[in-house]
C-alpha cells in the first residue's frame, strides 16, 4: 500500500499551487480532485490580480511577492498564464461623493488616481457616462486563472506528483491523527493532508467534526463567447457589496446559522463587474449569495436577468450578448485574511483555503507553506494562525 508524504484535496487554483509547490520540495503528492472539467471558482474567476490591495504589512508582503511570481510564472510552469498589465477602473456610483470614495482607498499599497466622468470614458469608451460619478483608475494585473490552473497541473506531474479525479468523501483517522481520505474508489494514505477544496472545503471538515472560521458565497456569472466589442479595462463598483456580505456572514453570532442548511445568512448582493479575457470572452457579474447549503440549487435564469439589467445601466453595449449563467462556491474567511495552518484537534491535517484575493495570495503563500513544511521557519505563515 502507497502511502504519500502530502495528499492534497482539491485541484482548483489553491490545490494546484500547493500540490506543485510540495512536489518541487521533494515531497510525494497526490492531488485529487471530484471534477474533471474543474468547473470551480478558478473557472469562472475574473483573472484579476490586485497588487495594488496591501493594506498591513503581512498583505503588501504578500501582494509583493505575489506579482513578482506571476511576472516570471509562465517561464516556470513553461506554458502561456496570459499574465499582462490591465487597467482597472472602479466605478463611482452618480449619487456617490467621488473624494470620499477615493479617501477610502488611501489605505492600500497604490492610491488610485481619481478621474472625472469624461476622463473615465476616455479610459473605458463602452461606459455610460449618465450612470457613473467617476472612477477610480488603478494598475491591475490579469491572468488567465483557468490556463493558469492547468499549467499548475501539468507542472505537478512532470516533477513526478499524480493528479486524479477522484471526490473525496471522508478523512480516515487513526486516534488523533488524519492518515489519509476516502473516496468512492478507494483509500488513499499520507502522513499529512492538505484540504484545498474551496466552498466545499467547509462540509468535508464539518463531517469530521473539525470547526473551521471559513465560509463561501455562492457566486453567478454571464459568460460571454468571443465577441467584436472590446473592453479596455476591468470594470468594478468602486463600492463592492461583497466584502460586507461577507463580514455579515461570518459575524460570531451568525455561526450556528451555517449549520441550517436551509437557511440564507443575508440578503444577495449584486456587485456589477465586467472583464473581457485576451481571447475576447466576457465574464459580467457577480451576484453573490450566502446559502448555508453548499448543494443549494438557484433559479439561474433570474440571477442572469438581474445580471444583465445591472449591467445594462453601465456598459449598455454588453448587456445583451448571448452568454449563459454559471454558479460556482467561493470560500471566505471571516478576517479577509487567507487560513492557512493546522486543523485542532486533529493532527497531521491542514487548511489553505479562505483567501479573498486568492490569485495573488496563493503563489507565494504556496511557497511558503512547501519550504515550511520541508523544515524552514517562516514568521508571515505564523502570523495567518488560526484556531479552529
Amino acid at each position: 500500500m502507497k502511502c504519500y508524504d502530502w495528499i492534497v484535496v482539491g485541484g482548483g487554483f489553491t490545490g494546484a499551487t500547493l500540490g506543485y509547490e510540495l512536489q518541487k520540495q521533494g515531497f510525494s503528492v497526490l492531488l485529487l480532485e471530484e471534477d474533471r472539467h474543474l468547473d470551480n471558482a478558478t473557472r469562472y474567476s475574473y483573472g484579476g490580480l490586485a497588487y495594488w490591495s496591501g493594506t498591513s504589512a503581512l498583505t503588501r508582503q504578500l501582494c509583493e511577492e505575489g506579482i513578482a511570481c506571476h511576472r516570471q510564472l509562465s517561464e516556470e510552469l513553461e506554458a502561456d498564464t496570459e499574465f499582462r498589465e490591465l487597467t482597472l477602473l472602479l466605478t463611482i456610483a452618480p449619487k456617490e461623493d467621488p473624494k470620499a470614495i477615493a479617501a477610502g482607498y488611501e489605505k492600500f499599497a497604490i492610491a488610485p488616481q481619481l478621474l472625472s466622468v469624461r476622463e473615465a470614458c476616455e479610459v473605458e469608451p463602452l461606459l455610460n457616462p449618465s450612470e457613473i460619478g467617476g472612477a477610480l483608475h488603478l494598475p491591475h494585473g490579469h491572468i488567465h486563472p483557468a490556463k493558469t490552473n492547468q499549467a499548475y497541473l501539468q507542472a505537478l506531474q512532470r516533477l513526478g506528483g499524480e493528479f486524479r479525479i477522484e471526490g473525496v468523501t471522508d478523512l480516515i483517522e487513526l486516534g488523533d491523527r488524519v492518515v489519509g481520505v476516502k473516496t468512492p474508489r478507494q483509500d488513499y494514505f499520507a502522513e499529512k493532508t492538505a484540504i484545498c477544496a474551496g466552498g466545499l472545503s467547509r462540509e468535508l471538515l464539518k463531517a469530521a467534526g473539525i470547526d473551521a472560521p471559513l465560509y463561501f458565497t455562492h457566486a453567478e456569472i454571464v459568460e460571454i463567447p468571443s465577441t467584436d466589442f472590446r473592453l479596455s479595462t476591468l470594470v468594478i463598483p468602486a463600492t463592492q457589496q461583497r466584502f460586507t456580505l461577507e463580514a455579515q456572514a461570518s459575524r460570531a453570532e451568525t455561526a450556528p446559522l451555517w449549520d441550517r442548511p436551509n437557511c440564507e445568512l443575508a440578503s444577495p448582493i449584486l456587485d456589477a463587474s465586467a472583464v473581457q479575457f485576451r481571447d475576447g470572452r466576457l465574464c459580467l457579474g457577480q451576484l453573490s449569495r450566502t446559502l448555508a447549503d453548499p448543494h443549494s440549487r438557484v433559479d439561474g435564469g433570474a440571477s442572469e436577468a438581474k445580471i444583465r439589467s445591472e449591467i445594462a445601466q453601465i456598459l449598455p453595449a454588453l448587456a445583451d450578448l448571448p452568454g449563459t449563467w454559471h454558479h460556482c462556491l467561493v470560500a471566505f474567511s471571516n478576517n479577509s485574511l487567507p487560513l492557512v495552518g493546522a486543523l485542532a484537534p486533529l493532527n497531521s491535517i491542514y487548511l489553505f483555503s479562505g483567501f479573498t484575493n486568492t490569485l495573488i495570495f496563493a503563489p507565494p503563500l504556496a511557497k511558503r507553506f512547501a519550504r515550511w513544511a520541508a523544515g524552514e521557519s517562516d514568521r508571515l505563515l505564523a502570523q495567518l494562525a488560526f484556531n479552529p
